[in-house]
């Protein structure tokens, strides 16, 4: 069998099993491992390897958990929450509430999509935005799982489809760039038209979760968000203005020096120095801060080893090209192979980004053999790289929902992020996707 096969199926298998994240990760990537030929002492040693690339993302983690334990004692948290149950309270009844329900969907939704080119802090955003608000969310009973799939569409849908920002990054700089180097001609292709259906895809799958997966009511235990948001904290003047500067410079700072780490570390420095945060209480208040995050830190750092794994294996190689052995000369055939393989890929490795270079040698010569044009080689290429990247225990797109929504240990990563975001967007890919290639 594949190593990368075994290694992913063992991992999401245990995963679903209920056994944590970081575990499956550690068991998958040393199974693959052994099955690759490395041998416990290479998967160990490759594992280690790897484990340093997701540190710098851990420890960002961990400053940003005490920035938010931070924003949440200067009492932003109940403040938000006031104002927008006094909302509720206004407009009376059922209606009122469904209002303030879309008006908080739909900034997450635009913050989301933002974060990945107008301010491309990509994850950054959702420990400071998201515990605040999650008073207002648990009093209103809307389910997690529907955030979840909102903010999962706007860290994904803008990169693989807006040529702007991380969308510049990984349609201009990785898709076009590997197709090309594959011998295809790409000098006429619009990347957005290639990509437009997938998209449409997402836009579907985010449709459903909205209007109907979870449309109904979610009861979840108030007393635990209070305790952990401090709801019951007083607020002035004075501590939600600083908590607004300190918020400001921690964005702007990450923008200047592209560093969450400083940016949270001013941030705290800020509530401090300012007396929101107490020195005698900074210490703790930063040490609560971390553990909040340390689950979402060590799971990255994990998911870094198990990628270094697969890659030490050369299996990942191994795959693409006996995918390309099973097609043959069908062509609906082929487009199907090649998203699955990609989907594979990139739930193992975590990172569209890091998908499509691995992917591109293989299959460009491939739909060039099969008959398809440059504008469907783009937009296979581009969803196989892209699938998978909802729905993965080790991506940052389910990682990041995960660590603003479980502050209070009410949203399970693996049932209420990855299954979701699983079924609603890697489906409509991969369907989406076919039906894109066959067309275009």
């Amino acid at each position: 069998m594949n190593a990368v096969i075994a290694a992913v199926g063992i991992m999401l298998v245990l995963s679903l099993c209920r056994i944590h994240v970081v575990v499956a990760l550690i068991i998958g990537a040393l199974a693959g491992g052994l099955i690759g030929g490395l041998g416990m002492d290479g998967s160990l040693a490759a594992f280690n390897k790897g484990l340093g690339a997701g540190a710098t993302v851990a420890l960002s983690y961990a400053l940003l958990g005490a920035f938010a334990v931070a924003i949440a004692k200067s009492g932003l948290a109940h403040a938000l929450a006031d104002k927008a149950l006094a909302l509720v309270g206004r407009q009376q009844s059922e209606a009122g509430a469904n209002g303030v329900k879309w008006l908080l969907i739909c900034l997450l939704l635009a913050v989301s999509v933002a974060s990945q080119n107008v301010l491309p802090i990509h994850i950054a955003f959702i420990p400071l935005l998201v515990p605040p608000l999650l008073y207002v969310l648990t009093k209103l009973q809307i389910d997690r799982r529907l955030i979840a799939c909102v903010i999962t569409f706007g860290l994904i849908t803008p990169y693989m489809f807006l040529p702007v920002g991380f969308g510049n990054i990984f349609l201009n700089n990785i898709l076009l760039a590997n197709v090309a180097k594959g011998g295809v001609d790409v000098s006429g292709v619009n990347v957005t038209e290639a990509m437009l259906i997938p998209a449409l895809g997402m836009l579907f799958g985010l449709l459903v979760a909205v209007f109907f997966s979870y449309r109904k009511k979610r009861v979840y235990d108030l007393e635990k968000i209070e305790q952990a948001e401090r709801v019951s904290a007083q607020y002035n003047p004075k501590t939600l203005i600083v908590a607004g500067v300190a918020v400001a410079v921690a964005f702007v700072v990450q923008l200047w020096l592209d560093s969450m780490i400083v940016g949270a570390l001013l941030g705290f420095v800020i509530f401090t120095v300012s007396g929101v945060v107490r020195w005698k209480e900074a210490d703790d208040l930063f040490t609560e801060g971390m553990k909040m995050m340390a689950m979402i830190g060590f799971i990255m750092i994990s998911a870094q080893g198990f990628a270094e794994v697969m890659t030490a294996t050369g299996e990942v190689k191994s795959l693409v090209d006996a995918s390309a052995g099973w097609i043959g000369d069908s062509r609906g055939l082929g487009v199907l192979m090649m998203l699955l393989v990609g989907l594979l890929v990139t739930m193992g490795i975590g990172s569209s980004f890091s998908t499509v270079p691995i992917i591109a040698a293989i299959f460009v010569p491939l739909c060039v053999q099969l008959g398809f044009s440059p504008l469907a080689t783009v937009c296979i290429v581009g969803t196989a790289g892209a699938i998978g990247d909802a729905g993965s225990p080790a991506s940052d797109s389910t990682l990041g929902p995960t660590s603003g929504l479980n502050v209070d240990g009410q949203h399970n990563h693996i049932w209420d992020s990855v299954v979701p975001t699983f079924l609603h967007y890697n489906l409509p890919l991969l369907a989406f996707g076919w039906a894109a290639a066959m067309i275009l």
